[in-house]
């Protein structure tokens, strides 16, 4: 492991194959470990992990999964800490509110979408791939829940490469929200916004990109004009992979009933909303979001790859 300190003192410990591309100006995909401790149960969460890892290779690139341990920024792994983390009982999710908390407490920590997003910055690393982002939630407009990722896009100077927003969210919405922050939303040879697992959300993506020049020359463009944060690219799931949206959207209808009845309200919405899924599919969702992160990682790599090339452009 290389240890270093940036940014005042916080310290960020790389591991070897990540120092080294960073060193060497080599590309780098961030990826968040919640997904490992949160996301996917025992021994998915480990299989998945170490596939969307050598995904990111496939597609050019170094994959640096982070963590929160011992009052330090984790960048890179190795199956070791895979495994340990995935084992582990009830590791925090440490969103970009709480790494402060969690770097001062010195524990283990998950990081999320947004939470990567800021120690990617930190790192140095300019492309984060993740499956499903967060968004607006449904019933907002009583409840204000919108995700912290959507407010750390406007902040972070990382270009995300995702499969949309999960499907339990209010996806118009999400697409407002991105659109008033002027987010842009680039769309990799698909004309919608991605469902996260699901064939569609149904809603038009307002910008669709064909190739990986043009799309690295809009990301470069974007921060070489002084803007804020970075874009998001979405990538819909293989048609193999993918759920049908109108089956889903039938289970969370279901389960938002239920979980009125039962009172489930903010952080656990989320989770027990996906458990209702998929106990509903019989497990079919899960293989569909591990397989939605692997594909995703892949164009992650060649978008970080494409980069790098069209780096001379600005």
């Amino acid at each position: 492991m290389r240890y270093v300190t940036t940014h005042g003192d916080i310290p960020l410990t790389f591991n070897e194959e990540v120092a080294d591309a960073l060193a060497g100006n080599r590309p780098v995909v961030a990826l968040e470990s919640n997904v490992i401790t949160h996301g996917l149960r025992y021994p998915l969460n480990i299989e998945t992990a170490l596939a969307v890892e050598n995904a990111v290779r496939r597609g050019g690139a170094v994959p640096a999964t982070i963590f929160i341990d011992e009052g330090k920024i984790l960048v890179g792994s190795d199956q070791d800490r895979i495994e340990r983390f995935a084992s582990l009982e009830s590791v925090p999710k440490v969103s970009s509110r709480d790494l402060p908390v969690a770097l001062a407490k010195g524990g283990p920590g998950a990081t999320t979408v947004a939470s990567s997003l800021v120690c990617a910055e930190l790192a140095g690393v300019e492309v984060f791939s993740s499956a499903g982002i967060g968004g607006v939630h449904r019933g907002a407009e009583r409840s204000m829940d919108i995700s912290a990722d959507l407010v750390q896009f406007t902040r972070s100077r990382v270009a995300v490469v995702c499969a949309g927003a999960k499907s339990i969210l209010d996806l118009e919405l999400t697409l407002e929200f991105l659109e008033t922050h002027c987010v842009p939303l680039l769309s990799y040879r698909s004309d919608d916004f991605p469902a996260f697992f699901c064939d569609s959300s149904g809603l038009r993506s307002p910008n669709r990109i064909d190739d990986l020049p043009t799309l690295a020359r809009a990301i470069l463009a974007h921060w070489a004009s002084g803007a804020p944060g970075g874009p998001v690219i979405t990538t819909p799931p293989r048609p193999e992979d993918a759920l049908p949206r109108a089956e889903v959207e039938s289970v969370i209808t279901d389960a938002l009933q239920r979980a009125e009845t039962e009172q489930i309200s903010g952080n656990g919405l989320t989770k027990f909303l996906m458990r209702a899924i998929e106990q509903a599919t019989e497990g079919r969702s899960a293989q569909a979001n591990a397989a939605v992160l692997v594909s995703t990682a892949e164009l992650a790599g060649e978008v970080a790859a494409s980069l790098q090339r069209e780096s001379t452009f600005v």
